[in-house]
């Protein structure tokens, strides 16, 4: 079958792509060469899908249903793999195959069009974070994965450039950053985190109701995982004329629920969000980035 990759993926790809990068133009032949080897049944691929990769519904030679994802390199698909072989299972998708060469994932397959974003906002939170709280274990001994300090590091640098050519959000950049240095200077755990999550990197499943797929993980304390979470439908709050209030009692909430710092909460929140809506406006979504910075402005 024709392995064309949907819009969305095609879009956020080009918005990250380095120059010269062919990824996409060499996927169906990746993707005919990873279906060959593991001898699946090809059902679809999946649409809309992710933003970083290709996830395709498939069906091993027994049968079983399963997905097969297919990413670029710099997504770090073997971090991806060795998060989701150290939880096995507990929290998150299984991972199906101990190991590969060609990058690919084989995974179990869930329900990909039910996330717990179906679900009224009360409750999705409620599962969303019972889910996550699953995930933060210690990393295996000897592990390789970024480090929260790391990757904002790398994102720091890139906010300081980006607030160079946008002087209207150097005052929020300011405070995101200054924020930063000091919830870096004493980090209470190093815990191994999903790094990317939110209501829609929870699907529904059989083995248990909700499991999270598509992390992207980092080394670090809790409250940075849990930033993401605060912020999930970010348009309905900016909707609402008590949305600043409701941001608010959202951070106590969740932080209370999950036993997490709420000032530590609130501050990777900021650097999250600020880091999300300035990234936003240097690839050209400036209405993202503006919803981004305006929550941004309330915390």
């Amino acid at each position: 079958m024709a392995f064309e990759p949907p819009p969305r993926l095609v879009r956020a790809l080009g918005e990250t792509a380095p120059a010269g990068d062919d990824w996409l133009a060499q996927l169906p032949t990746v993707a005919e060469r990873a279906v060959g080897r593991r001898e699946l049944t090809v059902e679809r691929v999946q649409v809309p899908g992710g933003r970083s990769s290709l996830v395709v519904l498939v069906r091993r030679p027994d049968g079983t249903p399963a997905v097969l994802k297919l990413a670029p390199s710099r997504a770090r698909p073997e971090s991806e793999r060795a998060a989701l072989a150290h939880w096995a299972g507990l929290g998150a998708v299984q991972l199906l195959e101990a190991d590969a060469d060609d990058g690919a994932l084989l995974l179990e397959r869930l329900h990909p069009d039910v996330s717990v974003r179906s679900l009224p906002e009360a409750k999705a939170l409620l599962e969303a974070a019972g889910t996550l709280r699953r995930l933060w274990v210690e990393p295996p001994a000897g592990h390789v994965f970024e480090t929260v300090a790391e990757r904002t590091g790398r994102q720091a640098a890139a906010m300081r450039a980006s607030a160079g050519t946008e002087p209207e959000t150097a005052p929020l950049v300011e405070s995101a950053l200054a924020a930063r240095t000091e919830l870096l200077a004493e980090p209470p755990a190093h815990l191994l985190l999903h790094g990317t999550f939110r209501q829609s990197k929870v699907l529904a499943g059989e083995r248990m109701p909700w499991l999270a797929v598509g992390p992207d993980p980092v080394v670090g304390e809790s409250a940075f995982d849990l930033a993401r979470l605060v912020r999930d439908r970010v348009e309905d709050l900016i909707a609402s004329p008590s949305g600043p209030s409701i941001t608010r009692r959202r951070i106590k909430r969740l932080a209370e629920s999950l036993e997490v710092d709420q000032e530590r909460l609130r501050g990777w929140t900021l650097f999250r969000a600020v880091e999300s809506g300035v990234r936003a406006l240097r690839v050209g979504r400036p209405k993202d980035g503006e919803l981004l910075l305006e929550f941004a402005g309330w915390l």
